[in-house]
């Protein structure tokens, strides 16, 4: 299993993209339906190895803060 996010992120989304490609066209189903039932597990490959092995890159909270959005400052936010 790679630690790489981007190189599962990349292999995962080109098998779904073929798999969109064989049904659109209607070219080789069972090959389609090989990928469709194995893409919960391609699904899973990608979230776990995102969580795993992702690294976040962004601005960490304050301790009084819970939430909070990057392109907007605290004070420029609305009460609800």
């Amino acid at each position: 299993m790679t630690r790489k996010p981007i190189f599962v992120v990349a292999v995962v989304s080109i098998i779904l993209l073929a798999y969109c490609v064989l049904i659109l066209f209607n070219l080789s189903l069972p090959v389609a339906y090989f990928i469709f039932s194995i893409s919960p597990l391609l699904l899973a490959w990608v979230a776990y190895t995102i969580i795993r092995f992702g690294v976040y890159n962004g601005k960490e909270f304050n301790t009084d803060e819970e939430w909070g959005y990057q392109d907007k400052k605290k004070e420029d936010l609305d009460i609800l």
